[in-house]
């Protein structure tokens, strides 16, 4: 029985070659379809189960590490498997292998969006359906990832006051790190110390009030890259910023790059943000690839190319640089009570932004009527084709109703 136990815990160790690795990661990249759960699933089945490169226990401690850090899980999982079989170098092929298929099509869609959106009524109509799917999407997003992270009363609250705090116009640069630290002194029975920060956010947030926040960028743009242009530097640093924030997911990073993109600098339109993440629904990709669409209206090419570079960044720095220092640091407590106060206030500011997103896309009963039908497939179905069957069913239905 020991020797069983020392067998499970002391598997051979994994060496293969760059091509090997990066093959099998692109492979990978190419069946990657249904979001974060079927990917993990995927590469744990593959690896864990079938090959045995580490054993299950060990899995789920790696795993549970990349699921309190930023960036998308399934992507950084490979560069991880991708590091325990050819070092650095096999890190890097891993997550390039696993990302490259994603982020040609999406390149590929971003061209054909820009070339045919506007031109084709159909394809216009086709459009509206996948936008009333894609606030459907991210409804769902805020109940599913809100029922894991807000596990007690002072995490919910403190999404609230995030949600409050970000409809009346306060940043999320200031609002996470105040939520962080509010639960922080909240867990220890710091009353004072919790409270103030909250305060100070309230008063600032109040400060900041504008009647509406949601942009009036609601008409027919040229679909041209960038109504407004951005830098290099800039785009660059608005993907590398959304990469750190996505605390739980893609859909936490929705909020981060519509304050860039749509607000602040006005590089696109708010549908055709919308429009971005529903493409990034039916490509076999982790969701995030979305802001490669986003970085072309911001910058064109070199834009799409600049934003894609920031926003996975983070994910290959954490293991190839300092995933043994991260894993010791999310071990400890007092990481672990500010990262949960963060994600609280990230659901926060997700709820806020679905709100105002339901408001501006649900303009008549047809788009009401898609949004529901979406939210109640994704509601009851669990399928890993789930999310690519309610973005193309509800673009048809669109399609439907307008020669209806």
């Amino acid at each position: 029985m020991q020797n069983t136990k020392m067998m499970q815990n002391e598997l051979p160790t994994i060496h293969q070659s760059p091509t090997q690795i990066f093959g099998r990661f692109l492979k990978f990249g190419f069946l990657a379809w249904g979001g974060p759960v079927a990917q993990i699933a995927m590469i744990k089945r593959e690896l864990v189960e079938e090959e045995k490169w580490i054993t299950v226990e060990k899995f789920n401690r790696v795993l549970a590490v990349y699921q309190a850090l930023p960036g998308p899980e399934a992507h950084e999982l490979c560069v991880y498997f991708g590091m325990l079989a050819g070092g650095r170098r096999g890190g890097f092929l891993a997550g390039l292998g696993f990302m490259l298929p994603g982020l040609v099509l999406m390149l590929l869609l971003t061209g054909f969006y820009v070339t045919f959106g506007v031109q084709s009524a159909l394809i216009l109509a086709v459009f509206a359906g996948f936008q009333s799917a894609v606030v459907a999407l991210i409804v769902t997003a805020v109940h599913r990832i809100g029922k894991h992270i807000l596990v007690n009363v002072p995490l919910a609250t403190i999404a609230v006051i995030a949600a409050v705090a970000f409809f009346l116009g306060a940043h999320f640069l200031f609002i996470l790190p105040t939520a962080g630290v509010a639960y922080f002194f909240w867990v220890r029975g710091n009353t004072v110390m919790a409270v103030l920060p909250v305060v100070f956010l309230l008063l600032y947030a109040g400060y900041s009030f504008v009647p509406d926040i949601s942009p009036a960028l609601t008409s027919a743009e040229t679909m041209a890259p960038g109504f407004h242009q951005g830098s290099i530097f800039q785009i660059f640093f608005s993907g590398l910023k959304g990469g750190l924030l996505t605390f739980g997911g893609a859909y936490t990073a929705i909020p981060f790059m519509q304050q860039d993109a749509v607000l602040e600098q006005a590089w696109m339109t708010q549908q055709q943000f919308l429009d971005g993440i529903a493409l990034s629904g039916i490509l076999p990709a982790p969701m995030i690839i979305f802001t490669t669409f986003v970085g072309y209206f911001g910058g064109g090419w070199p834009g799409a190319v600049a934003i894609t570079l920031g926003i996975f960044l983070p994910a290959f720095s954490f293991t190839l640089i300092g995933h043994q220092l991260m894993e010791r640091l999310i071990a400890h407590k007092t990481l672990h009570d500010f990262l949960d106060g963060l994600s609280a206030g990230a659901i926060g500011l997700m709820a806020t932004t679905a709100v105002l997103l339901l408001r501006e896309t649900l303009q008549d009963g047809r788009s009401l009527a898609i949004c529901m039908a979406a939210f109640l497939v994704l509601h009851y179905f669990k399928s890993k084709f789930t999310v690519i069957y309610v973005v193309t069913g509800s673009g048809l239905l669109a399609l439907l109703f307008r020669n209806g």
